[in-house]
């Protein structure tokens, strides 16, 4: 780790540190989402619904993919920043290397377990007669490459775990450029359609995982991808097992959310389906940003629960704020221009109208979304594996009876509302946490709850 990085972890002020470790993630997120919106653009300009409803249906098993990646990124980078706050640097070496090798055997064990039941997959993901065949391909795609897809999210997470923000940023970053300008290519040159558009995003995460081994292996002082460093401990995998679990049932969670939205979304028709996939890729964007903050500053609270608690509190209060000016900026702004943002994707008055109402509806729950994800965030970096793992499995216990309730009140109106119900009670549950656990991570957090 350079000089530089330890200087943000122990001695900067709390906001250029904060800036320091969020303002990269913050970035790429964003630049992650952007990929995923052009995706559905590029897609959009072949005018064929069945081709949208394809992208938001494979949403889950997307997240599914991602959250194995997170399983051992997460959680091997939370423990690696906990250790270098302990100045244990071997065990640094142990543990990246233990990530790398376990997230590639993961993705191999996915590929093949799940390739021999696609058709199963495609069904219980929605696909309708018109875009089960679109589905298929997507599909077959994504889990072909899904040992690079879980690589990136493991090695993205690990490269940040030592303070490393500007690389993990730009291996994100490199990532989106080689995801647009294959899919410019394979949309408008080879004609490829959805095929091109996963094939795009596969090989986007390869590209961007050379870069991150590349990085560790030669540049990073104390992670690395050697194999003789492999280790698989008692306490590596308890500490990579604790809050990687809980962050793969999160994941899991999302996905099952998504698969079970999308299924009552289907009584309201294809466009129903498709008006999601576009405004919720937008709403990506600002809560990726939001994500990116909270991510972006689990190091660091990693870093100070170890070595100087009140720094983790003045952290955490100064990421609070900045959660809320940046809810209350994307919320006037979305407010302002929805149904332009929809009519990027479309030109269907029907699929616009849907869509922008979505948005309005979804974005009324940023704040505590985003509040959310630092509370999620906290857990994870001061290895509260339980408050963790609660967190994960609230969100979807909590919108899936909320769902079921509010579609009965309410038809395609109560689906809508039933995302903003169900942050809420989240936020609530981690609120409630929070404030049981402030004695135990530090006296002076209570200031934070009142």
């Amino acid at each position: 780790m350079e000089a530089q990085n330890l200087h943000y972890f122990e001695k900067a002020p709390v906001t250029k540190a904060v800036a320091h470790f969020a303002v990269p993630m913050m970035l790429g997120t964003s630049m992650s989402v952007i990929y995923s919106i052009l995706n559905a653009f590029f897609l959009g300009t072949l005018h064929n619904t069945a081709m949208l409803t394809a992208l938001a249906l494979t949403l889950p098993l997307f997240a599914v993919i991602m959250a194995l990646g997170n399983l051992i990124g997460i959680g091997g980078g939370a423990f690696i920043s906990r250790l270098l706050g302990e100045k244990r640097y071997d065990d640094v070496k142990h543990v990246s290397s233990f990530a790398f090798y376990s997230s590639i055997v993961l993705g191999l064990i996915v590929m093949a377990a799940v390739l021999p039941l696609i058709d199963s997959i495609v069904h219980s993901l929605g696909a309708t007669p018109e875009s089960f065949g679109f589905t298929k391909d997507y599909v077959t795609v994504m889990l072909l490459g899904s040992p690079f897809v879980v690589l990136f999210f493991t090695l993205e997470n690990i490269v940040r775990s030592e303070g490393a923000a500007v690389t993990s940023m730009t291996g994100m970053i490199l990532s989106v450029a080689v995801n647009i300008v294959l899919d410019a290519l394979v949309i408008f040159v080879f004609h490829w359609g959805v095929i091109g558009v996963a094939s795009a995003t596969v090989v986007s995460n390869l590209v961007a995982s050379v870069y991150f081994a590349f990085y560790i292996g030669f540049k990073s002082q104390f992670l690395t991808v050697s194999v003789k460093w492999f280790k698989a401990t008692k306490e590596i995998l308890g500490n990579v097992f604790k809050i990687g679990v809980p962050v793969f049932v999160m994941s899991i969670f999302l996905g099952a959310m998504s698969l079970i939205f999308n299924h009552f979304l289907i009584e309201y028709g294809d466009q129903a389906v498709a008006a999601y996939g576009i405004s919720s890729r937008l709403l990506q964007f600002p809560e990726f940003i939001l994500m990116g903050l909270c991510e972006g500053v689990v190091p660091l609270i990693a870093f100070s629960f170890t070595a100087n608690k009140l720094r983790m509190k003045h952290t955490i209060q100064f990421t609070i704020k900045t959660i809320l000016v940046l809810a209350i900026v994307f919320g006037i702004i979305v407010y302002l221009i929805s149904g332009h943002l929809i009519g990027l994707f479309t030109n269907d008055p029907q699929l616009i109208e849907m869509g922008s109402y979505i948005l309005q509806v979804t974005f009324l729950s940023l704040f505590i979304s985003g509040m959310t994800s630092l509370f999620t965030g906290i857990f994870q970096a001061t290895a509260q594996g339980t408050a963790a793992l609660v967190m994960s499995v609230i969100q979807g216990a909590a919108l899936i009876p909320v769902l079921f309730i509010a579609n009965r009140m309410n038809g395609f109106h109560g689906v809508v509302w039933s995302l903003v119900i169900a942050d809420a009670v989240t936020f609530i549950v981690g609120a409630l946490m929070l404030y049981i656990l402030r004695n135990k991570l530090q006296p002076d957090l209570e200031q934070l709850v009142q």
